[in-house]
């Protein structure tokens, strides 16, 4: 299972192996997620990794 790097929108970067709807674009980029964090709902977005 992939893992996809997230961040919270309270800046916190973290990944997750479930990243529901990834290629569904008419809703955008961020979901709904529980920070690990902060413990709370938050809105996410997936991080953009520089391939090295």
């Amino acid at each position: 299972m992939e893992r996809t790097v997230v961040r919270c929108a309270d800046g916190h970067v973290f990944s997750t192996a479930s990243f529901p709807m990834q290629q569904a674009e008419r809703l955008g980029p961020g979901r709904l997620m529980r920070c690990p964090r902060c413990a709370r709902l938050r809105n996410v977005v997936p991080v953009a990794l520089e391939k090295r």
